[in-house]
């Protein structure tokens, strides 16, 4: 960001303020910033948003340790997709299997979605105070051998008890992925790397899409797509194990042993600060698990069923289907890495409220064309668009976090949007099977069609007036935040500074600029 020197009104406090203040600030291409001069005087001005450099000369700014953490976030995010995957688009397979309907067998999307708020409060927490490593190592072994449970569970029963098990774990992989991956990336690339990391989610379900059609159709073919995930799973938990932990963390303890660290990083720093975190930030935290619900809505709701939708009231076969399905993930791999990296520029906010507004205005070419292209061609749009705001998220998330807690803060009200939002395929099932429509052929067909359609465009209503009203923090600057417990003095009893005054502290150091906005964007001091 650019300062342009220019007065601004000084941030806005309370809800119904920051809301207005929000809103006018949409319509304006400026960022509202607040800078601190010598004397330590905090005034309100605005920034001119760098234009967007060549991606080329951004991806060349990671360092190969940078590429490394991302790499392995990515594919701990990709794996941590293709799991859940697996079973959203074989229901059809599943209900089959054990004699039951697929309202049924989308309860165990429903249990698994539930419990992933828990693991991401376990383990992001977890990630925050021993590092992003063996947190996720943990993660991703457990899931591969809960997949294989899957396989042998011999009753319907046992299934859903596993998959809600299944949920827990799956729940603490987002949180770390993200922090590994965003961390260390250069303030102007982040842009990019979120659009390019979120994707990750939709190229997982590609896998899975393209092990479906592999396996063909049967009954019990569905086994050897989990048999396929497990061994991912279990494969990038054992390399994790090879590469080095987080250099934030590998700094802090460099720190405690020199003695040169502020505060603790015992069990009674950590909890104290966690306590002044939420005392803090609860409205924020609130915030984000709305928004964060209406996207879990968006993103289950548009994709969970499609393949469903397809096989019954479209009457494509598994193969069509599966074609289709990874056609419209690879649209949601390229609009996400596009606007990801426009959102740099363009505002996180004002990206997602346009990705989300087209993606409303395609529904009808979604579910009205028939026919295995004019299905393709539209699902690529419409995930173009989806996963388009989708992939602003991670570095969103990341950048309204507070400092220390950028595994735990973005993995909770993630999956806590999740657990809200969880129902969101066994109700789109459980409407479709008991409205209907006629199928191209004339058919007596479920309405899949309709009830997407009817319910994304008021998830897309959600999320665009949500985020209008919402904070934006883009640019911020948390390379150099103390991990968490590490900014309160336990022994007197009292914190260092508040949590905000601790994260301009940083900022402010020897060689960083002496600024930041309202949630801590650098603005070079003059």
């Amino acid at each position: 960001m650019e300062s342009t020197h220019e007065p601004a009104d000084p941030v806005a406090k309370g809800v119904l303020a920051t809301a207005k203040q929000s809103w006018h600030d949409l319509f304006n291409f400026k960022q509202r910033v607040v800078v601190t001069n010598e004397l330590g005087e905090p005034r309100a001005e605005w920034a001119r948003p760098v234009p967007l450099r060549n991606p080329i000369s951004l991806l060349a700014q990671l360092s190969g340790r940078d590429w490394l953490f991302f790499i392995v976030g990515f594919a701990a995010w990709s794996a941590d997709a293709f799991d859940f995957h697996a079973l959203s688009i074989q229901q059809v397979k599943l209900a089959k299997y054990y004699n039951t309907s697929k309202t049924d067998v989308s309860t165990a999307i429903t249990l698994t979605l539930l419990l992933r708020s828990v693991g991401a409060a376990m383990f992001g927490l977890a990630g925050d105070k021993w590092g992003r490593k063996w947190p996720m190592v943990l993660n991703m072994i457990v899931l591969g051998v809960l997949q294989i449970a899957t396989i042998y569970s011999a009753t319907f029963s046992q299934f859903l008890a596993v998959r809600a098990l299944f949920g827990l774990f799956m729940g603490g992989v987002y949180g770390n992925a993200i922090a590994m991956a965003l961390e260390n990336s250069p303030a102007d690339a982040r842009g990019l790397m979120s659009g390019i990391l979120q994707q990750g989610y939709s190229f997982g379900y590609v896998c899975a899409a393209c092990a479906n059609l592999g396996v063909g159709g049967s009954d019990e073919s569905w086994k050897t797509v989990f048999w396929i995930a497990a061994g991912i799973s279990i494969g990038i938990g054992l390399i994790r194990c090879f590469f080095p932990e987080s250099q934030q963390f590998i700094e802090a303890r460099k720190a405690r042993k020199a003695g040169t660290a502020q505060g603790g990083h015992t069990a009674s720093a950590f909890w104290k600060e966690t306590k002044m975190m939420l005392a803090q930030e609860w409205k924020l935290c609130i915030y984000c698990i709305i928004l964060m619900t209406w996207f879990n809505f968006y993103s289950h709701t548009s994709q969970d069923s499609y393949t469903t939708f397809m096989l019954t009231q479209k009457e494509l076969d598994n193969s069509g289907a599966s074609r289709a399905s990874i056609l419209m993930k690879a649209g949601a791999c390229v609009g996400g890495t596009i606007l990801g990296y426009a959102s740099q520029w363009f505002g996180r906010r004002r990206t997602i409220i346009l990705a989300a507004l087209v993606s409303g205005a395609l529904i009808p070419a979604w579910i009205l064309p028939e026919g295995e292209r004019s299905l393709s061609a539209t699902g690529f749009f419409m995930q173009f668009f989806v996963q388009g705001a989708w992939g602003v998220i991670p570095i969103h998330l990341n950048e309204l976090s507070p400092p220390a807690y950028r595994s735990s803060f973005p993995g909770l009200t993630y999956q806590l949007g999740n657990m809200i939002s969880s129902p969101s395929a066994q109700i789109v099932n459980a409407v479709a099977e008991s409205h209907f429509v006629k199928s191209r052929s004339g058919a007596r067909a479920e309405a899949y069609g309709p009830t997407m359609g009817v319910a994304t465009a008021i998830i897309v209503l959600g999320i665009v007036v949500t985020t209008a009203f919402g904070p934006e923090k883009r640019g911020r600057e948390f390379e150099k935040a103390l991990p968490a417990g590490m900014n309160v003095v336990v022994d007197q009893g009292s914190k260092l500074d508040d949590l905000e005054k601790a994260d301009t502290r940083e900022a402010n150091k020897p060689g960083m600029a002496e600024a930041e906005d309202v949630g801590g964007v650098a603005v070079e001091k003059k």
